[in-house]
């Protein structure tokens, strides 16, 4: 009845928790030890909502729980294209609200789904699992295996079938997890859908009993009645990454609307980035060397420190293997996440226009600029009444070490978003009639 009652106050009243999934967290959370379960289920099944009410429970018992979402697409409490593990130490009643919270570590993957390198996924959670089992787990010599101090819930992402399949199983066999949640949607209509039934990750193997698997049925789906229309991904990522950009100006600041944010945007003083003092990284594609600032503009990056000795690096917040590198984003306590917007290039004077939250003091130890797919939300392209920085022709810099801002004319070799298109139109329609440019000395 305790058990009720805490939970009672702790549920959103917009969200109904059925009885399935009371007991299944109950059940978890009420055990002996601290628990490592993993949610898993196909799109729009309820994993989130499923692992922040886990959540809530958990911290009834327990002073924090470690919170690992591998969901590049939809991450709780970062950016999209981030794998972040994140201290939680307060319930939240509202299970529908998404808030930001300064992860313990995370990953810059640079891609709102794990399908283009899936392989580099898995690398990427089972190197933030690594440092999990460093921080919070503690080795029993006598029994040869890790115990974990702090509760891990483990959000996973709706691909689930193909590589996806593949990539989850690996994942399970790895974490080695106490629990596994798997959720199902009821419906003959959702069959192929789902995980296969029981112990699916064994594949054939004998159970050796390390994990307990718990199958409860979506709240969100009903088999009498039509599937609920799915969220919005893409709508939901790019708010995600406007309130991001939000953080460039003070929480006072009255910007209450996606204009009223694009037109501050455009009066922002962009930091001046000397193209020499940093490198330019690629995730999970090869670009050529000719098409490097065309790919880059108008672009959003990462922001990480390149180093053999990452012991050096105490404000190191993720971790990634790219071509034998260890690549560490830096964020310092309490600041924002490390990405920004490439708003212009000046090849001429060498120097790089960058949009971000971040502060100087954590800016001026970049070295490395980590470029995936994370798309700059159109909103923020083009305003009616409102010209973009992308497509400005004059640029404000700041910068960097200066503190002072000036407005200077973008100067030849300058490239603009504008620009940019114009190029490459003009390079479809050649190669479309057949064409070559000529290059005159």
């Amino acid at each position: 009845i305790e058990r009720d009652r805490a939970m009672d106050s702790y549920s959103s009243p917009d969200i109904y928790i059925p009885e399935q999934w009371s007991e299944a967290a109950n059940s978890i959370a009420y055990n002996s030890m601290p628990p490592i379960t993993v949610i898993c289920g196909p799109k729009n099944c309820g994993k989130t909502t499923f692992s922040r009410y886990l959540v809530n429970l958990l911290l009834t018992k327990w002073k924090k729980v470690a919170y690992f979402d591998i969901d590049v697409g939809q991450p709780e409490f970062t950016p999209p294209g981030l794998i972040s593990l994140t201290n939680l130490h307060q319930v939240t009643p509202d299970l529908t609200s998404q808030f930001k919270k300064t992860p313990k570590r995370s990953l810059f993957f640079g891609d709102v789904s794990p399908k283009r390198d899936p392989s580099a996924y898995l690398k990427y959670i089972c190197s933030i699992y690594d440092y999990y089992q460093k921080e919070y787990c503690t080795f029993d010599k006598g029994q040869n295996s890790s115990r974990s101090q702090t509760p891990l819930v483990v959000n996973t992402s709706g691909w689930v079938k193909g590589v996806g399949y593949e990539v989850l199983v690996d994942t399970l066999k790895y974490i080695c997890p106490t629990h596994i949640v798997k959720i199902g949607i009821p419906g003959k209509g959702y069959a192929n859908k789902n995980l296969p039934a029981g112990e699916f990750w064994l594949d054939g193997e004998d159970d050796d009993g390390t994990s307990k698997l718990i199958e409860i049925k979506s709240a969100r789906h009903d088999s009498n009645r039509p599937a609920p229309v799915p969220k919005d991904a893409g709508r939901l990522r790019d708010f995600r990454i406007m309130d991001y950009f939000r953080q460039c100006f003070p929480s006072d600041s009255d910007i209450s609307t996606v204009k009223e944010l694009a037109h501050s945007l455009t009066s922002l003083c962009p930091y001046q980035v000397p193209i020499a003092s940093i490198k330019i990284q690629h995730v999970h594609r090869e670009v050529p060397s000719s098409e490097i600032f065309y790919s880059l503009n108008a672009s959003i990056v990462g922001f990480a420190v390149e180093s053999d000795e990452p012991e050096n690096l105490p404000w190191c917040l993720g971790l990634g293997i790219y071509h034998s590198l260890l690549v560490y984003n830096i964020l310092e306590r309490g600041t924002a996440w490390p990405f920004g917007i490439v708003r212009g290039i000046d090849t001429v004077k060498g120097m790089l226009y960058v949009i971000t939250p971040v502060p100087y003091d954590s800016l001026k130890k970049v070295n490395l600029l980590l470029q995936g797919y994370i798309q700059i939300p159109t909103h923020l392209i083009k305003v009616k009444g409102c010209i973009s920085p992308y497509m400005s022709e004059n640029v404000l810099t700041r910068e960097l070490g200066e503190g002072t801002t000036s407005t200077e004319e973008l100067g030849e070799g300058t490239t603009s978003t504008e620009e940019l298109g114009q190029g490459r139109r003009e390079k479809r329609k050649r190669k479309k009639r057949g064409e070559k440019r000529v290059v005159t000395e």
